[in-house]
């Protein structure tokens, strides 16, 4: 049997029709069938791909035709006496391709079996990719000149159940209550209450609440602060703080929270854009303290609804400038209490407030402790930065509620699992503003199996949090990112470029909905309408396009797959960093990771992983592990060890400073040999020159790819060892011997063989 296959590459838009679509792959098509004699494996060969033994080197999908005449049976049964059967089926047992789809034309009809690779697909999928192939070929029956992107493969009922998976805007909450309501209400209740600690000083409820009374009335009385009006504060932790920001919202402003360490230029920028006609900073509260003893103490009369302004928090933009969200009263009231509530909050809990008020994490923080009466410990800044005094703090204080960011929370677990006393006494841990990988979290759930993990996804235009997920062992077990489902009041929907709802476990851009969804951005009109979008399921309510990647599951929950523009492209293939990281976080040894494209000294792209390990490991151990795992292409060409992530003030990964760390190699820690002779200090050479690498830490048993070394690297040394050895080489003999050892060896032999023939040639001249 002489089988060729034909490798089609073919572009098309989602704008073609579907009658154009078939068009250019008749035209392709036919084109390629000019060529078809031309071997495909001499094809693979003469591209020089990467091989990896788990993918095909061209394409992931085949597709079969068999269109042969049916032979009649009944014919070949004759008189030699033959007798011939027709099997109905033979069991693949195994795929090449990722997918493959095989038509067989029978009896005027086209049979379709799909292979795949069970380790990407499940049987399920395939039975949905099925229903939907057949859908398609519905619709492009009935409108063949329809645009691609409007050609329907969902059925109307797996629509429908694809919405209703992740809605739970339903969800009742007091709709006319400000914070202030329910601050004041509060206060109330329990007036004798910690409400506020740092350091030494604390205030209960009633004295936090007369506190705040009286900068109301300064603000209104003194400064003339009207209904929404912008009024910036630019405190340091502590108390002041939070006094600040009840009195700005009893006076019926909207704070702007503006960090006194931020640079001066984002500082100007803040309140240029704000127009804050007041600012609250130290020597703002300290003039009002002075005075404060003449304004009363009694609630002021209020002002606001529950659709006003309650903060402006700015986030960075894409722009470099960065962009205020407009949150109000409604979206932080309906977190708290709605009908059918995820947490347990109460009078006994003690929480921390860890995070900068900058970062809308603290919103969660602050009104989860004072909305329930419950006591707000505010961190200063030396403890936050401190992981040990930080424990002692959490111990000393018996908080219950801790929330934070993973990479911050990792480091603090590290030091925590170091001791065998338990001395915290947390109820709940939950995370957020990043993503979280369960499986480095094993440790502490075997020390703390009591307490509660929750891994919650959220959006600061979208009001702090989104989605919940309670991690279990079963989640740690399988480390992926799942970020659970929509918190009540909320809608999620996961949609492709077009805005149509995709499959489950395709891919697609995270769209929220729900009462949650903030007003938009301060003066940036042109964002607010780009980013805040009419839902086109439901056109009375708005969607936050968020450019978080996720995929449905099939029990209904979301993953989340990182930033939609968190991809980078590397010699020609899009790679996600967080996919990278992930795999890394799994290795026992590595205590953290963070992947960075970064350019080098040649001003190429390349994946660099800043680490801190458990134990001493070393780039060849670490590149053999992820090559196990991931495609080549994947696995970044340097190791950095370093002792810290460095971190922002909010607690998130500060990959700027982490490009600009020092760190040890890793290459060469455990297994360095260094070059022996002449001919291995030159490869050495060549290496460190061509892989951006310290020539020192180059081993002559190291692997040429597990360095970062790829196929168009490898071009370049072949080129300079044939030019400057004068030999012929080929790509085939240095990937046989992919160390400066091995490769060596090689290269003296064909030196010799070449003298010999040189030599053999003298002799003929001679005998002539």
């Amino acid at each position: 049997l002489y089988v060729n296959t034909v490798a089609l590459r073919m572009g098309f838009s989602g704008t073609d029709s579907f009658r154009e679509l078939l068009r250019k792959a008749r035209q392709v098509t036919m084109e390629a069938y000019e060529h078809q004699i031309y071997p495909f494996d001499h094809l693979v060969e003469e591209l020089g791909l990467e091989r990896d033994m788990g993918r095909h080197p061209l394409f992931d999908v085949m597709v079969v035709l068999q269109n042969n005449e049916r032979t009649d049976l009944d014919d070949l049964k004759a008189d030699d006496g033959f007798e011939i059967q027709e099997f109905a089926s033979v069991e693949n047992i195994g795929s090449k391709f990722d997918i493959q789809f095989m038509f067989t034309e029978r009896d005027r009809n086209m049979e379709l079996s799909v292979v795949y690779n069970n380790d990407i697909y499940n049987s399920s999928n395939i039975e949905r990719l099925s229903l939907n192939l057949e859908r398609l070929m519905h619709s492009v029956l009935l409108t063949p000149n329809s645009k691609l992107y409007e050609l329907e493969y969902l059925p109307k009922t797996e629509q429908l159940q694809l919405l209703k998976y992740l809605n739970n805007a339903s969800i009742d909450y007091p709709k006319e209550d400000t914070l202030i309501d329910l601050f004041e209400l509060q206060a109330g209740n329990t007036p004798d209450a910690v409400a506020a600690i740092y350091g030494q000083s604390c205030l209960n409820y009633q004295q936090l609440n007369e506190e705040a009374n009286r900068l109301a009335h300064y603000l209104r009385d003194k400064k003339g602060i009207k209904r929404e009006e912008l009024v910036g504060i630019s405190l340091e932790r502590g108390i002041p703080m939070i006094i600040t920001i009840l009195g700005i919202l009893k006076s019926g402003g909207a704070y702007v929270p503006i960090d006194p360490n931020y640079p001066e230029e984002r500082i100007e920028f803040i309140l240029i854009d704000s127009k804050c006609r007041v600012v609250i900073d130290k020597n703002e509260f300290e003039h009002f303290q002075k005075k404060s003893r003449n304004y009363s103490s009694e609630n002021p009369i209020p002002v606001n609804k529950s659709k006003d302004l309650a903060y402006i928090i700015y986030t960075s933009g894409s722009t470099g400038k960065p962009k205020g969200a407009l949150v109000e009263h409604r979206n932080v009231v309906r977190l708290f209490k709605n009908e059918t509530p995820l947490f347990y909050f109460g009078s006994n809990d003690v929480w921390t407030m860890f995070h900068s008020y900058c970062f809308d994490f603290s919103v969660w923080e602050m009104y989860g402790a004072l909305l329930f009466g419950g006591s707000l410990v505010i961190i200063p800044n030396q403890v936050a930065k401190d992981p040990e005094l930080y424990l002692s703090l959490l111990a000393e204080k018996q908080v219950t509620i801790l929330n934070q960011t993973p990479s911050y929370f990792y480091t603090l677990m590290r030091k925590e699992l170091e001791s065998n006393k338990k001395a915290l006494v947390l109820r709940y841990v939950i995370f957020g503003g990043e993503a979280l990988t369960p499986s480095v979290l094993s440790g502490w759930n075997k020390k703390y199996p009591e307490v509660r993990l929750i891994n919650m996804y959220g959006i600061t235009e979208t009001t702090v949090h989104v989605t919940y997920k309670e991690i279990t062992e079963t989640e740690i077990q399988e480390g992926t990112s799942n970020i659970g489902k929509p918190i009540p009041t909320l809608s999620c929907f996961v949609l492709d470029n077009n805005k149509n709802i995709v499959p489950l476990g395709v891919p697609g851009e995270l769209y929220v909905g729900g009462e949650g969804v903030c007003r938009g951005y301060l003066n940036r009109k042109a964002l607010t309408k780009e980013r805040f979008i009419k839902n086109p399921f439901n056109t009375t309510e708005r969607l936050y396009r968020s450019g978080d990647k996720a995929r449905l599951l099939e029990n209904g929950e979301l993953e989340f797959l990182g930033r939609m523009d968190d991809q980078v492209k590397i010699r020609g293939y899009r790679i996600e960093l967080g996919e990278i990281e992930h795999v890394l976080l799994k290795h026992p040894d590595v205590a953290a990771a963070v992947v960075l494209a970064t350019q080098n000294m040649h001003r190429e792209r390349e994946l660099y992983a800043y680490i801190m390990t458990q134990a001493e490991m070393d780039a060849k151990e670490l590149g053999s592990y992820l090559s196990g795992k991931l495609p080549g292409y994947m696995v970044p060409s340097r190791f950095v060890r370093v002792d810290a992530i460095p971190l922002t003030a909010n607690g998130k990964v500060d990959k700027r400073a982490l490009a600009e760390i020092g760190g040890d190699s890793l290459l060469g820690t455990k297994d360095y040999e260094a070059p022996l002779g002449e001919i291995e200090e030159y490869l050495a050479y060549i290496w460190a020159e061509t892989l951006d690498q310290n020539q020192e830490m180059i081993s002559r048993n190291v692997d040429f790819f597990s360095l970062g070394g790829h196929s168009l690297k490898a071009i370049i040394i072949i080129n300079k060892i044939e030019v400057d050895y004068s030999i012929n080489l080929g790509m085939a003999t240095f990937y046989q011997n992919p160390t400066i050892q091995n490769l060596a060896i090689q290269i003296d032999f064909l030196r010799k063989q070449n003298s010999n023939r040189k030599d053999k040639s003298k002799m003929t001249q001679i005998k002539i």
